[in-house]
């Protein structure tokens, strides 16, 4: 009776259906950086490297009318065109004269810093830098300047942004041809020994003054 039951049993668990087996989730794909978003400009510099080709690598800019000259290929109508497409565009028409082609595009921005650093001028920035890897390109902030109020300025009006010293270049509204201004720290944050010592001076006084 016992065997006939073990075998009833074992007769019905093959008969029932086997339960759904979970859908395997398709594996995700590598997020696009934002540099690969963001849309080329006139003024822009595009850093190109070609594996095993330093012939053909190099760094090109784009002009006004947003059309870049690449070596072989020729000139490309660049402009609000991103650098994912531009790389894909170039590694089409470089199989043309090249096996398997292995092609690296970055763009970089032409930004100027000026005001209170060290050394002023106008510099080529990788959008994944940061704000304070722009100034320390230029040199850092003098003792007078304040990293920490650092204004953007394009075609000679301060835009209402804010942007902190960990800021991506990628992230902030800053393109080719802006400028990153550093201003001068105010007189008392560039003068705090002295205030302090002024003040604790007048409570002194006061407090010599109430003791009469």
């Amino acid at each position: 009776m016992r065997i006939r039951f073990i075998l009833t049993a074992a007769l019905l668990a093959t008969a029932l259906p086997a339960p759904p087996v979970a859908a395997q989730a398709p594996p995700e794909q590598p997020e696009s950086s934002i540099m690969d978003t963001l849309p080329l400009r006139p003024g822009d510099v595009v850093r190109l490297e070609i594996w095993r080709e330093p012939d053909m690598s190099g760094q090109y800019t784009v002009d006004e009318s947003g059309i870049v000259v690449f070596p072989r290929v020729g000139e490309y109508q660049v402009l609000n065109l991103t650098p994912q497409a531009l790389e894909g565009q170039l590694l089409d028409d470089f199989r043309q004269y090249l096996r398997n082609p292995s092609i690296d595009v970055t763009v970089l921005r032409r930004i100027r810093v000026i005001g209170s650093v060290n050394n002023p001028g106008l510099f080529l920035l990788d959008p994944t830098v940061t704000i304070a890897d722009a100034l320390a390109q230029a040199g850092g902030a003098t003792p007078q300047g304040d990293p920490n109020q650092v204004r953007i300025i394009r075609n000679g009006q301060e835009m209402a942004v804010t942007v902190t010293a960990e800021t991506p270049i990628a992230e902030s509204p800053i393109r080719s041809g802006d400028q990153l201004f550093v201003p001068e720290r105010s007189w008392i944050s560039r003068n705090q020994g002295l205030v302090a010592a002024t003040l604790s001076a007048s409570v002194s006084l006061v407090i010599a003054l109430f003791l009469r």
